[in-house]
């Protein structure tokens, strides 16, 4: 499965950068979760990345910062019995980790009064709730 990583159309990490450790998972496996070595770590240095343009690897490494170590980013897998579905399950989140960590800002949002209309039918909802609140209250069984 040594193929590259599309992350965005214009960002697609080479399968060379990509480094992948197994182990022993802790998960479901019957007989053979002691022999088999099902749980994957797939690791990408994102901090020395040649692939990664240097404007968006500062965007990146900020978002992700919690997550790096050292600048290398580490997802791991074991959800699955099989070395291969979780190998997928990993290049999964991957992919989608690093995609949110390259989306674009979101755009700033300008304040702006409320509108007069919007003011009005405020105050009248909160008439109206007074209103209502006002009439529960009874004049007590004397």
């Amino acid at each position: 499965m040594p193929e590259d990583l599309t992350v965005t159309r214009t960002l697609v990490i080479p399968a060379a950068e990509l480094s992948e450790r197994f182990s022993r998972s802790s998960g479901p496996g019957g007989q053979g979760v002691n022999t088999a070595d099902s749980r994957v770590e797939l690791s990408f240095d994102l901090a020395a990345s040649p692939s990664v343009p240097e404007w968006l690897r500062v965007r990146m490494v900020s978002r992700l910062e919690k997550r790096l170590v050292d600048g290398v980013l580490t997802i791991t897998a074991s959800e699955h019995r099989a070395q291969l579905q979780n190998r997928q399950a990993a290049r999964e989140r991957m992919t989608n980790t690093l995609r949110d960590a390259a989306a674009a800002p979101p755009p700033v949002r300008r304040k702006t009064k409320p509108t007069k209309g919007s003011q009005e039918r405020r105050i009248a909802e909160k008439k109206r709730r007074a209103q209502t609140k006002n009439g529960r209250r009874g004049g007590g069984w004397d």
